[in-house]
C-alpha cells in the first residue's frame, strides 16, 4: 500500500518529463511491485500494488468485479443537500475535450456513486464518496453534475472553486481480500485537507 500525493501520476505518462510516478518510486524500493489500479494525477490517497503476477491478477479482478470497496473524502463547493444520496448518471468521454468526461444518457456507461455529508463549512461541504462503479473521473463529474464541484478541480470546477493549490479529493479507505488467504484487509490514509 502507498499513499499517493496529489499531483503525482500513478504510472508514467508520455514523454520523459512525465516519467516520475508512484509506480517507479515504489519499484525503486520493491522492484517486483506490479500495478493493480490507478488514481487520477490530481487525486491523493491509497494505492495498492502486487508483488507477484498471481496477486496482481487476483487483485485486479476484485477491482473489475467491483468487490474492492473504495471510500473517498472530498471538499465540495456550496452546501450539498440532501445529506446522503446516490448519483446514477451514465458517463462517456467528451471526445472534443479529452480527457474530460460527460454525462450521456444515450451512450454513456452506467456510473453510480453514493455520497454522505460529513460536515458543512463556510460555503463548502465535506463528503464521503463511495463509487459503485469505476469510471474515469466518475466522482468529479458526478459532484459537478449535482452543482457542487470538487474544490480545486482543474477540469470540472471554475472561478474561485478552481483556485486551490490542489484538488480536494482523497482516496481514504480501501477494502480488499488477500489474494492467497481470502482474508478481508482494510487500508486507511487520512486526508491532509
Amino acid at each position: 500500500m502507498a499513499n499517493k500525493p496529489a499531483g503525482l501520476l500513478s504510472v508514467p505518462g508520455r514523454g520523459a518529463h512525465l516519467a516520475d510516478c508512484l509506480l517507479s518510486r515504489v519499484q525503486a524500493a520493491f522492484p517486483e511491485a506490479l500495478l493493480v489500479h490507478r488514481l487520477d494525477r490530481d487525486t491523493s490517497g491509497i494505492l495498492i500494488f502486487a508483488v507477484t503476477p498471481h496477486a496482481q491478477r487476483h487483485l485486479s479482478k476484485q477491482f473489475e468485479q467491483r468487490s474492492a470497496k473504495k471510500v473517498y473524502v472530498a471538499r465540495l463547493e456550496g452546501h450539498l443537500e440532501p445529506r446522503a444520496g446516490e448519483v446514477d448518471l451514465p458517463l462517456i468521454v467528451d471526445w472534443p475535450n479529452r480527457p474530460r468526461q460527460m454525462v450521456c444518457h444515450e451512450t454513456g456507461k452506467p456510473s453510480v456513486t453514493d455520497y454522505r455529508v460529513v460536515k458543512y463549512g463556510e460555503g463548502e461541504t465535506r463528503v464521503r464518496l463511495t463509487p459503485k462503479t469505476g469510471r474515469t473521473h466518475q466522482l468529479r463529474v458526478h459532484m459537478q453534475a449535482l452543482g457542487h464541484p470538487i474544490l480545486g478541480d482543474p477540469l470540472y470546477a471554475s472561478g474561485a472553486t478552481r483556485e486551490f493549490d490542489r484538488m480536494m479529493l482523497h482516496s481514504e479507505e480501501l477494502r480488499i481480500k488477500h489474494p492467497d488467504s481470502g482474508e478481508s484487509m482494510k487500508f486507511r490514509a487520512k486526508a491532509t485537507f
